[in-house]
């Protein structure tokens, strides 16, 4: 028997463009996947066998072309490493070039010019194999509903997750994702100085992981309370 390897005649990395060159059209469809990975690097700060990627796009082989990336918002993969052989980055995930690994987890974003996010990239998605694909639609949900079908409507959160090889929506928020370790539902905030709606990993719980900065401003309050001046300590 003559072995031969599938992947032979597949591009590289560096042959294949980092991502489609469409640009984001609001701030949030960059800010909030990144403080969803900002908010990782704590919460798994130990671990080394997961990577997340934002506007990064994912090349595979379940479509019509493997030169044709998919581009998420954002997207997590698990059991590969944070960085390349060499302490690499990546320019962007290939997925035959990470053992076959897809991503278990994708967050696509809604915004002013309709991305179909609820059609096209859903089938995308399913085909390839992602688990569990959220969709994020606080402004523009009520677009996006079928106007006759009321029960068909979106919500501004959705999870799918892929059950015999169809998404099925699911309901609760924070959504717990037992494969994962996390869950993930909305959250009100001060970040950065500005009081907003964003995107947080809560644990089985029910409790929010506080961001880097938030924990100093708990800890600089917890310690005025002992009578100790933060900037001191």
């Amino acid at each position: 028997m003559v072995y031969v390897d599938r992947h032979t005649n597949l591009p590289t990395s560096d042959e294949l463009p980092c991502c489609d060159d469409t640009p984001v059209d609001n701030e949030d469809q960059n800010f909030l996947p990144n403080y969803l990975l900002f908010l990782l690097e704590l919460i798994w700060q130990e671990r080394n066998d997961w990577y997340f990627g934002v506007d990064m796009g994912i090349y595979h082989t379940t479509g019509p072309t493997p030169k044709v990336p998919v581009v998420p918002d954002g997207f997590l993969s698990l059991g590969v490493p944070r960085r390349k052989p060499g302490n690499k980055s990546r320019k962007s995930y290939v997925v035959w070039e990470e053992a076959d690994t897809v991503p278990i987890w994708v967050l696509e974003m809604v915004s002013w010019t309709p991305g179909n996010e609820y059609d096209n990239k859903l089938e995308i998605y399913q085909k390839l194999g992602v688990l569990y694909y959220v969709i994020y639609n606080p402004d523009y949900w009520q677009r996006d509903c079928p106007a006759d079908t009321l029960y068909e409507r979106h919500q501004p959160f959705e999870v799918y997750k892929l059950i015999d090889g169809q998404y099925q929506l699911q309901l609760g928020e924070p959504y717990w994702m037992p494969e994962i370790g996390l869950a993930l539902g909305r959250s009100r905030g001060v970040v950065g100085g500005v009081e907003r709606e964003v995107l947080s990993w809560f644990d089985q719980q029910g409790q929010r992981y506080l961001s880097a900065a938030e924990k100093a401003q708990r800890l600089a309050a917890r310690l005025r309370e002992l009578g100790v001046d933060p900037d001191t300590v």
